[in-house]
């Protein structure tokens, strides 16, 4: 027992002297100079000019692959993080841009919990977007052969990844290295102890090194890769502004991505974005993690206060056609304080703002409210900033995407590789006390257990995938349908959502085999918007067809947005439903189809819920005249929740606090109804 006592009162002591003590008086002066410095300063450093090529890809022309006029589903991840990521590095990722697209192909790779990991079914299209933010540097810094290892700020990073045990001391120091390591660099960079040149140097190769493993890893008609970056930036009080950007081609590009040190305004990400269009260097930026945002990302102002006019619209939706809908830390749709008669409106919720503890404003961070927003500010000055598509990613850190439930190994490497980190299973008793003695604010007392709660990763979701219609897998093809926003999102799954409106669609044939291209004809697809006809009401055609691999479709839903009296009005409609089951036409609520998840080992109702459902639908308050939007939400039968899984596997209860069960779930991009005869972001 004494042995025990000692043991634990020395670890304590450890993590508290390295939490503590990272540095002199003079060195945390320092840090808290350069924080509020880049945290009140639009720039850091000047963004680089310099455009560099790349080889030609052999046999890229899609003309000689073949093309299907009404389109394929694919599959896809554009929010990859490998060791080239300051943070990603920091927590233990060794994989780098050529192992993801080996992981996205269907290859296992090495997590940094010391196992491998694999996907199911491999994707089509994978993008690494590694944070343009000191792109390289940690391990720049960790590689005792460089010149950047060389300066004192690196001794701490040496070898840092030589070895990770994943144990409370590994843990605290590489929180240390992800605290202070941006802080650091700046303040060296304000001090003249290295200039510029010193990270552009750095950015430049790992950036190279980005683009190169996209090229060889791409295969035209089979596998699409993309050379793609994040651009993070955030205010003062961590509202999460980040977005990732996608290169179209990669013949020529930025020698240097452009990142929150050359600006913290998302609007000088737009103005150099134009400014390589108009070099001929085309690319699309996707913010994310809205939900996070505490009401910035979908703002009635610009970063200056101003209101919004049709000029900031017109280059926003220039440069961001789509957002991302979900994610591993969180879902964006809506939330039940702004949508109190969707009951289905809890789902992947993260209350918190990006890498912190306080709490994230709902109104002003999530998509359907964004998408009230831009009606009710077109309706007061014609300008939209809000009328995007959508897709999901997954924004794993370990390069690996973790989309599946009874297969989540987590996203922030060695931090949270394991159940008992995430805060799925009891803690053991030596991590239990000694963080409940060291930080009682990362420990959860439920059900007379004690769990970690670190970061909150118990919020967290195995999601999500980028959906997209495209004629084939190219580059081309992928990139135009994400540009066009004819995309959608699932939470992990791979059920395909088809979407359409027009008024010609009222008598086509549901089992036609010209359906698709009569669609396409004779309406608008997902991601564009239909013009008013008189007072004619446009019919929908929505189909939606299961993962065979995961759950069956319970139901299909339109969501339609509008605006009333000023006020923003929203309505879930279910449209389709399984089992032979007919909606009521007083709620518009399918009746419940009886599937259920057996909580003892995960195992789902038999013969229950539809392959595929498919209906034409019109809106029953359908009011000409009135500016409208209408998306597609499909739902599945519920499957266990990732930490359900854990906890079963390991022998423990679920949490009570926590969803034993989820419904994976789509969205499609939204079809607007445009009545004033606008159509300002419709890409053919």
């Amino acid at each position: 027992m004494s042995y025990r006592v000692f043991y634990s009162t020395g670890v304590l002591a450890a993590i508290a002297l390295i939490s503590a003590c990272s540095g002199d008086q003079a060195t945390e002066q320092k840090r808290l100079e350069a924080r509020e410095y880049y945290r009140t300063t639009n720039t850091v450093i000047p963004a680089e000019n310099e455009i560099i090529s790349f080889p030609p890809l052999p046999d890229t022309d899609s003309s000689r692959l073949e093309s299907n006029p009404d389109r394929n589903a694919y599959f896809g991840d554009l929010h990859v993080h490998t060791t080239l990521s300051f943070d990603a590095s920091a927590f233990g990722t060794t994989a780098t841009p050529a192992d993801a697209y080996r992981y996205a192909q269907g290859e296992a790779i090495l997590h940094p919990g010391g196992f491998e990991v694999q996907l199911a079914q491999p994707l089509d299209f994978y993008a690494v977007t590694d944070h343009a933010i000191m792109l390289g540097l940690v391990n720049e810094a960790a590689d005792t052969s460089t010149e950047f290892s060389q300066y004192e700020l690196s001794e701490s990073y040496h070898n840092i990844n030589d070895s990770v045990d994943g144990g409370l001391f590994d843990m605290a120091e590489r929180n240390l290295i992800f605290n202070h390591f941006f802080s650091d660099v700046v303040a060296n960079l304000l001090d003249g102890t290295f200039d510029n040149a010193t990270v552009n140097k750095v950015s430049k190769s790992a950036w190279i090194e980005t683009v190169e493993a996209a090229n060889a890893a791409y295969q035209p008609g089979q596998f699409t890769t993309f050379a793609a970056y994040e651009y993070t930036s955030s205010s003062g009080d961590k509202q999460n502004l980040h977005r990732n950007v996608i290169f179209r081609g990669s013949d020529s590009l930025p020698a240097v991505p452009f990142s929150r040190l050359n600006s913290i305004n998302p609007k000088g990400l737009w103005d150099w974005m134009d400014t390589l269009r108009e070099q001929g260097i085309e690319s699309l930026a996707i913010p994310h993690n809205s939900n996070g945002s505490n009401g910035a990302m979908f703002a009635f102002t610009d970063w200056s206060g101003n209101n919004i006019d049709q000029e900031y619209a017109d280059q926003r939706m220039r440069n961001e056609p789509l957002v991302e809908i979900t994610q591993v830390k969180g879902t964006s749709d809506t939330h039940p304080l702004l949508s109190k008669n969707d009951e289905w409106a809890n789902f992947g919720i993260s209350p918190l703002r990006v890498a912190s503890t306080l709490p994230s404003e709902p109104k002003g961070s999530y998509v359907r409210n964004a998408w009230q927003r831009g009606l009710a500010m077109a309706e007061a000055n014609n300008a939209n900033p809000y009328q995007f598509g959508v897709i999901g990613s997954s924004d794993t850190h370990t390069a690996a995407a973790a989309l599946e439930e009874d297969n989540y190994f987590g996203k922030i490497g060695s931090l949270d590789a394991t159940p008992e980190k995430r805060g799925s299973v009891p803690a053991s008793f030596l991590y239990g006390t000694l963080i409940k003695l060291a930080a009682p604010e990362m420990i959860d007392e439920v059900d007379g257990e004690t769990y970690l709660n670190f970061q909150n990763y118990k919020y967290w979701g195995a999601s999500g995938i980028a959906g997209v219609w495209a004629e084939n897998n190219t580059r081309e093809a992928i990139y135009d349908a994400l540009r066009r926003k004819e995309t959608f999102a699932t939470s992990g799954t791979r059920m395909k959502v088809r979407f359409f409106a027009g008024y010609d669609l009222a008598n086509v044939q549901l089992d036609s085999h010209e359906l698709i291209g009569t669609a396409y004809k004779n309406g608008a697809t997902m991601g564009s918007t239909l013009q008013a006809s008189d007072d004619r009401a446009p019919t929908f055609l929505t189909w939606a067809v299961a993962d065979p691999n995961t759950a069956k479709l319970q139901r299909v839903q339109i969501i339609k947005g509008w605006l009333e009296s000023g006020e923003h009005q929203e309505q879930v409609f279910d449209v389709a439903c399984s089992d032979g089951l007919s909606v009521d036409p007083q709620t518009h609520r399918c009746p419940d189809n009886g599937a259920q998840v057996n909580l003892d080992d995960c195992s789902r109702t038999a013969n229950v819920g539809a392959s595929e459902l498919k209906t034409l639908w019109q809106d029953p308050d359908f009011t000409a005249g009135q500016e409208a939007f209408y998306y597609v939400r499909v739902l599945e039968n519920p499957v266990c929740r990732w930490s359900t899984w854990d906890a079963i596997r390991a022998g423990e209860k679920p949490r009570s606090d926590l969803p034993a069960t989820i419904q994976e779930r789509a969205w499609s991009s939204p079809i607007w109804y445009s009545a004033s005869g606008e159509n300002n972001y419709f890409v053919n």
